[in-house]
């Protein structure tokens, strides 16, 4: 496949498509162990991102890849570089590419697996699952591996593998000597059992014999980056080091001196990553052994049985047409034949296809494949409005808080919704208005714990009983767990069959801390409610570090996720609902929620419902040919009315326009300008003349909004924040950074002038 890709297919470009052969050949028996031996149809695989290639092969032989598809890797509208559930179907059950986070996902996902068999909402007809992860050893440097770890250890996950193809290169260099040390005793510091296969069959039936066990010694205080350098240089370079540093041991020289350089390299090459007896035993063992959970640590060469194996320079590594031809040669590959499924080997077809269909991973999960289907969970037609007598001020960080507590209730229609959503937050629960929910769902944990707090009556507003029956999933103070456990419950209805609607709250400037987790489950169009509060300057007192600025643009960009910020109790109501449904539509998405912790007068009106939810509407309708508008977001609305009510004085027919989604309002003008109908913003602006002017305002980056100009090419004043704040209160910071009502005034007269 990668060859094709490199060398036979046409580039038009001259770029290198690359596809990591060297990579490849380091997991090929791994892979096989697994899935020709160990694996069931209800476990779970995160394959390394560099085995892409053998994974799509295993999948041909078991019949569910296309011959054709084959030849498309790397190709547009192909097979991906890296395994994706979205882009290459249902036979990949995690995405995997940005390293580490697949590995640390299959944590998570065995996290929820155990929430959904104990709150009995699984299909009884599919067993319980592992979920595995194969690792290259370079993702073992990635940080969030250990966070994962820790959340795992604190949540006692079982069932979980995850097979280290320990080839010691990362893509620059040789991985440093005994680091393996150092991880093997972080995996039992955190409970997992941790297996290492270092030498295969030939090599221990070697140390058995005389001397046998100075050969071991000399291997085991090999450094690394020699180990690579003599595989590369072959069997008369591993003969030459023996000789000068065992050349005197008889023992030794009987093993060695009767093999000829080939079968001495075979030999000194012979590690557990590549023994399939060796691989299989262990996997088999581990199997019998519980569901604790572990790590093998396999021994492997990067670019084993190629041309360039060992060599420290080999990750971008191809074969090149003559060293190819080489190769088939070697493998019984014959010209013309190279897709044939069983070509090269010397096993009757018939009998290739009978093991194949008696392999345990080759029955089917579920009807419907390995992406798993799921009912849709009813959303009643309206969500409780929080109550508000007359002259309260509110948040939409406490109205969600007010709503949410009321639909964990569980009364009547909002039963079935209740059951089904699941809330968690990196440390940041309380802080964040989740604690009514909270109250009334509890705390998941596998085990019973009692509230020593409640037990001895002291007075808690929390009372935070812990037990498999809990709807809250507490973690620690790190967002990427977060991000991938989102993604975990985003894709229950698929793994699991069991339809969640999650929801996880996280203060908005950290939400930058997660990003790469966060981008991670939207591209696995994981389904998911994202609540980020409190946001920018409005969080006056907590100074520039607590404080966004960017988050509206990340949502505005981000792919797979919808984005909202309302200001307003009654809009927020509209916007859950929205994203209940949103989330269990086939064309739906993730949804963000960027709430605020500033208390507003909350208006009596009848809303506008459908503009909120297509990302913005008149609050003061424009009158037709009007030469100005304001057009705010979020919580700066009270600045943007008082500014508004004076420049009506001047110019009568001027509009008011609350922008609940840019990025709802852009993409449907992008769509628009593709050829679709015309845009929400579209139909917004058009009252307007065609020479008005735009004053938008944000308490976020002002690009967030300054795009609406060129809509109708209208003169926009953007005014928002963009640079890092400072403590304060809000009228400080709103006159120090341009949002005050004065500062809105002053852009509405500079706006007018340059008309």
């Amino acid at each position: 496949m990668i060859h094709n890709a490199n060398h036979i297919r046409p580039n038009r470009d001259g770029l290198k498509v690359g596809g990591h052969q060297a990579s490849c050949a380091s997991s090929v028996s791994i892979l096989a162990a697994l899935y020709f031996e160990v694996l069931r149809p209800q476990d779970r695989v995160a394959v390394k991102p560099h085995a892409g290639p053998v994974f799509h092969a295993i999948n041909y032989l078991f019949g569910r890849q296309q011959r054709e598809k084959l030849a498309t890797l790397r190709e547009f509208g192909g097979i991906q570089p890296y395994p994706s559930r979205v882009k290459d179907g249902a036979e990949v059950d995690f995405s995997t590419g940005s390293v580490g986070l697949g590995v640390a996902l299959t944590t998570f996902g065995s996290l929820v697996q155990d929430y959904v068999r104990l709150h009995g909402l699984g299909r009884p007809e599919i067993a319980r699952g592992r979920h595995v992860a194969v690792v290259g050893d370079a993702e073992l440097d990635e940080g969030n591996i250990y966070e994962a770890l820790l959340e795992g250890w604190k949540h006692d996950v079982r069932d979980v593998w995850w097979v280290v193809d320990y080839n010691r290169q990362s893509l620059d260099s040789v991985v440093p000597d005994r680091l393996f040390g150092r991880i093997e005793g972080l995996f039992r510091d955190m409970g997992w059992n941790v297996v290492t296969l270092k030498y295969g069959r030939r090599l221990e039936a070697a140390f058995a014999r005389e001397d046998g066990d100075h050969l071991r010694r000399w291997i085991d205080d090999c450094p690394n980056s020699l180990y690579a350098a003599l595989t590369f240089q072959g069997g008369a370079a591993w003969r030459n080091a023996l000789l000068t540093d065992l050349g005197r041991v008889p023992g030794v020289r009987a093993i060695i001196d009767p093999l000829s350089d080939d079968e001495l390299a075979a030999l000194m090459t012979n590690l557990g990553g590549h023994d399939i007896e060796t691989l299989t035993e262990a996997f088999r063992a581990q199997d019998a052994a519980g569901d604790q959970p572990t790590c093998f640590i396999a021994y492997t060469i990067k670019g084993m049985g190629l041309p360039f194996a060992g060599h420290k320079d080999n990750h971008a590594g191809l074969m090149t047409k003559e060293q190819m031809a080489a190769f088939k040669t070697a493998m019984g590959i014959r010209d013309g034949h190279e897709w044939d499924r069983f070509e090269g080997l010397d096993v009757p077809p018939a009998e290739v296809e009978a093991f194949l269909a008696a392999v345990p991973f080759a029955t089917p999960i579920a009807p419907e494949g390995r992406a798993l289907s799921a009912p849709l969970v009813k959303v009643p037609a309206a969500l409780p409005s929080p109550r508000i007598p007359p002259g309260r001020m509110m948040s939409t960080q406490a109205a969600f808080g007010e709503i949410l507590a009321e639909i964990g209730r569980g009364h009547g229609e909002f039963a079935p919704l209740a059951e089904r959503i699941v809330t968690t937050s990196p440390d940041v629960t309380v802080s964040t208005n989740l604690g009514p929910w909270v109250n009334r769902r509890g705390i998941f944990d596998r085990h019973l714990k009692n509230d020593v707090f409640r037990d001895a009556k002291l007075a808690s507003a929390q009372r935070w009983g812990m037990g498999p029956e809990g709807q809250h999933i507490e973690l620690g103070i790190a967002e990427q767990n977060l991000f991938l456990l989102l993604g975990a419950l985003g894709l229950s209805h698929s793994l699991n069959g069991a339809r969640l609607l999650p929801i996880g709250t996280v203060y908005d400037p950290f939400v930058n801390r997660g990003l790469d987790a966060l981008i991670y489950g939207c591209y696995q169009d994981a389904r998911f409610l994202l609540v980020s509060t409190p946001s920018g300057l409005t969080l006056a007192p907590e100074g520039g570090q607590h404080q966004s600025v960017n988050t509206p643009l990340i949502g505005m960009a981000q792919d797979r996720l919808v984005a909202f910020e309302p200001a307003y109790a009654d809009e927020l109501a509209v916007l859950m609902r929205f994203a209940f449904d949103h989330m269990q539509k086939p064309d739906g998405s993730a949804v963000w929620l960027r709430l605020s912790t500033r208390a507003l007068a909350q208006p009596e009106r009848k809303l506008d419902a459908e503009g909120v939810i297509a990302g913005g509407y008149w609050v003061v309708p424009p009158a037709e040919g009007a030469e100005l508008a304001l057009c705010y977001q979020g919580p700066v609305a009270p600045e943007a009315l008082e500014a508004f009510e004076a420049v009506r004085e001047d110019v009568p027919g001027a509009g008011l326009m609350a922008v609940t989604s840019p990025d709802r309002l852009h993409q449907g003008w992008i769509a628009s300008r593709k050829g679709g109908a015309p845009a929400a913003v579209e139909r917004l602006l058009a009252p307007l003349a065609r020479d008005a002017a735009l004053v938008t305002i944000l308490d976020g980056h002002p690009a967030a909004l300054s795009w609406m100009g060129a809509v109708r090419g209208q003169r926009v004043v953007p005014l928002g924040v963009d640079r890092f704040g400072q403590a304060g209160d809000i009228p400080d910071l709103y006159a120090a950074y341009g949002l005050g009502a004065d500062a809105i005034l002053d852009a509405c007269a500079a706006a007018l002038l340059h008309r």
